[in-house]
């Protein structure tokens, strides 16, 4: 039987780049956050996302890596004030939980990564890392989330996400095999 989520829930989810997670860790986990905790991960991820594109704009000199960051930080905070306005519509205030304090941690370690290189060195660790996170993003909004939503018009949201990723992933592969070469 599937799971029936607020569809408050099923749409923050949809519209943050909760993906950030692997696919394994979603499988055998199942997310059981409220709606608090959903919001603040949603906007934690999104967050996480900007900041990895703020390195990359003090880090990269390559034009199409500066370009790529400048989408990302302008995709992601379109999509952290459109969390915003739901959870603003919903009356919900986002809530710390176990799940935002290891995206956190994970994003520091990242971070950690990022921070020293420089140059091609640099291009290539933020681009693979940006080419896995939209890898994820996909297959999770694909494979889960659309098929577990009944709501019609989430349902379509999560559907019309999926282009745009697309476009992302086409646009970060495109520059990996670029900066590999």
């Amino acid at each position: 039987m599937k799971r029936k989520e607020p569809v408050g829930v099923v749409a923050t989810i949809a519209i943050t780049g909760l993906m950030l997670f692997s696919i394994p860790a979603i499988a055998q986990q199942p997310l059981k956050l409220s709606d608090p905790e959903v919001a603040s991960v949603a906007v934690t991820a999104n967050q996480i996302d900007i900041d990895y594109a703020q390195i990359a704009l003090a880090n990269s000199k390559n034009d199409d890596v500066l370009n790529f960051a400048k989408t990302m930080t302008n995709d992601h905070k379109a999509v952290i004030a459109q969390a915003v306005a739901l959870v603003t519509k919903l009356k919900v205030t986002p809530q710390t939980n176990s799940l935002t304090k290891k995206l956190l941690d994970d994003a520091e370690k990242t971070k950690k990564e990022l921070r020293p290189k420089k140059g091609k060195e640099f291009d290539k660790a933020y681009i693979n890392n940006e080419v896995a996170y939209h890898k994820a993003v996909i297959s999770v909004v694909e494979t889960v989330l659309i098929p577990e939503t009944d709501n019609s018009e989430v349902k379509s949201l999560l559907q019309n996400v999926v282009p745009a990723l697309k476009t992302h992933l086409s646009h970060a592969e495109m520059l990996q095999k670029k900066i590999v070469e």
